[in-house]
């Protein structure tokens, strides 16, 4: 009785065209140039090795990758099967469309010409949208973007490590992608990973857990350019800073590109051990800042051209003026009005748009109100520095303008009680929560107190409103 094939020979094929994109070229050639699909069925798919030894390389090293790539592709989840057949030179010769087109020195290479002309497909891991020239330089940023361009170009040259660090919705994330879409699509033979903090500690423990440590650490330490998003998440995960390390130091001593990315500079990340902290420091560490009045226009022309909108320029403005944060925000607006507009077929004007955001024009993150400010103007005040309000010192004189700023932290701005304490000096929540209902409670008991108050948090919106 004959063997019908279920026809996932062509799934087998891609994923090893997409394999050959990713790895650098020894190391496809080494791994994947003598494996051949031999057949499959509907939950299974059979390949040849030429020995075991092979198979068994194959199999710890890229087993889990194969299998994720034909799901991905095939849309059904396929355990492969591995026979070992010696390979006679004829048989890679004549081995047509059962096996992948990969043996390099039997097929003729296609003229450089044509290798310039062919289009890589996108990279797997990376937004496509993310790249240099969707992003917006502008005062702001200018010094990252200008970095991010030089390393694309050379990575591994300079400025390496490079740790991009700012608040959310700056374009930590578009940066590091624009660097890992540029190098993918204009070097030949370079492996890019990129990958977010969680996702690698995600990864790790898997990988303990599964008792497959070394498919894990060959995946990164093989990396020619690894891109990490949100190193801030690797705070009290000791045993993954411990793996990055070694992974810092093996891609380092072989000259390879590291870019990182954090929500602040790494000498104010807590629960991190001092040598990864040294590793990031080692390099360039550059800021993003909130984007000015003419970035935030120039964000939001580039966002309505893309959208082919309409919009007049008073509108423009309107927002521009009042959403100063960041260009997440920014998009954010856009879409509501947009999503406005077409739901009630109207055009977009200036008074609409300032009836649709006005919560947004009135939210107190819109005011670039950050906790550095507050500790800054409260201190002032008080005749204090900062550094008193984040110490341990515990007597009236800090105590209560302390307490008075992690007040004012709560009701203007979105930080929850945990991150208000750890803002001042690593303190517990409950201290927060203990702080605010002391002085709730003295309000209703002083009447200078709440005039005072009001006179700070005019004072710290007053120094960070943006117009």
């Amino acid at each position: 009785m004959a063997v019908v094939d279920s026809g996932y020979g062509i799934f087998w094929t891609e994923a090893l065209n997409q394999f050959q994109e990713e790895l650098s070229e020894q190391e496809f050639t080494m791994w994947f140039n003598r494996i051949s699909y031999l057949r499959s069925d509907d939950s299974r798919l059979v390949v040849s090795v030429p020995s075991s030894f092979y198979r068994d390389q194959v199999k710890q090293r890229y087993l889990s990758s194969i299998e994720e790539k034909l799901f991905e592709l095939s849309g059904n989840k396929l355990a492969i099967e591995f026979e070992v057949h010696k390979l006679e030179t004829s048989a890679i010769k004549d081995s047509g469309t059962n096996g992948h087109k990969n043996a390099r020195t039997k097929v003729p290479n296609p003229p450089a010409e044509a290798q310039r002309r062919r289009t890589k497909r996108p990279h797997g891991s990376l937004n496509r949208e993310y790249t240099f020239v969707n992003f917006v330089i502008g005062q702001n940023n200018s010094f990252a973007a200008n970095a991010a361009m030089a390393i694309a170009k050379n990575p591994g040259t300079a400025y390496n490590p490079c740790l991009i660090y700012g608040g959310v919705g700056l374009g930590k994330t578009h940066l590091v992608q624009a660097i890992g879409n540029a190098v993918h699509k204009d070097l030949d033979n370079i492996k890019v990973v990129y990958v977010t903090a969680e996702s690698f500690t995600t990864e790790f423990i898997q990988a303990i857990r599964e008792k497959n440590t070394q498919r894990f650490k060959n995946k990164y330490r093989y990396a020619d350019v690894l891109l990490i998003d949100d190193i801030h998440f690797l705070q009290k995960k000791t045993e993954t800073q411990e793996e990055l390390f070694h992974t810092f130091n093996a891609l380092y001593d072989a000259n390879k590109q590291m870019v990182f990315t954090c929500d602040r500079p790494v000498s104010e990340l807590r629960d991190l051990t001092d040598r990864l902290r040294s590793r990031f420091e080692r390099g360039l560490n550059v800021d993003l800042q909130p984007p000015s009045y003419e970035t935030r226009h120039a964000i939001l022309n580039k966002k309505i051209e893309q959208l082919t909108l309409t919009i007049p320029e008073e509108a423009i403005s309107l927002i521009c003026n009042n959403v100063t944060t960041n260009v997440r925000d920014i998009e954010a607006a856009l879409t509501k009005l947009v999503a406005y507009a077409e739901l009630v077929n109207k055009n977009i004007t200036a008074e609409i748009t300032r009836q649709q955001l006005k919560d947004m024009f009135a939210s107190p993150k819109q005011t670039n109100i950050t906790m550095d400010l507050i500790q800054r103007t409260v201190a002032d005040y008080f005749n204090l520095s900062s550094q008193e309000l984040k110490s341990k010192k515990r007597t009236r004189v800090v105590a209560f303008p302390r307490q008075v700023a992690m007040y004012i932290a709560r009701d203007i701005t979105e930080y929850s009680t945990t991150e208000v304490g750890l803002e001042f000096g690593g303190r517990d929540h409950t201290t927060v929560m203990h702080a605010c209902q002391r002085i709730d409670a003295r309000m209703r008991t002083d009447p200078t107190l709440e005039p005072t108050i009001q006179y700070l948090i005019r004072s710290i919106k007053d120094q960070s409103t943006v117009r």
